[in-house]
């Protein structure tokens, strides 16, 4: 397993962390204030990497279990796992959130 570098510095993220879960009592409800985190701050659309490859992000989608980015290559249009973004600079605003639930992620599971 890869472990993730984040940019958002630890205390930050511990901060967003809370916030997005503070009223949470189980893993769904948390989910739920990522995924509304998430929608209200990150804004779309924006360019990332994924597996090597220019994409833009247009907006994000719950999935079961996960939070997933809604990508356009070209004329094709997928969503996958947030996790496999890379972003690209200008970082999109709101992309600490993003991490913040990457960093639960790791440890919720």
């Amino acid at each position: 397993m890869t472990t993730r570098t984040f940019r958002t510095g630890e205390k930050r993220l511990g901060e967003l962390i809370e916030e997005a879960t503070v009223d949470a009592y189980d893993e769904h409800e948390q989910m739920s204030g990522f995924w509304s985190c998430i929608e209200e701050n990150v804004v779309c659309p924006f360019r990332a990497t994924v597996a090597g490859g220019d994409v833009e992000v247009s907006e994000f989608c719950w999935e079961e279990n996960a939070i997933e980015a809604v990508c356009r290559k070209g004329q094709k249009t997928y969503a996958i796992d947030v996790g496999s973004l890379e972003f690209n600079e200008p970082l999109p605003k709101g992309y600490e959130w993003i991490e913040a639930y990457l960093s639960w992620r790791s440890y919720a599971h």
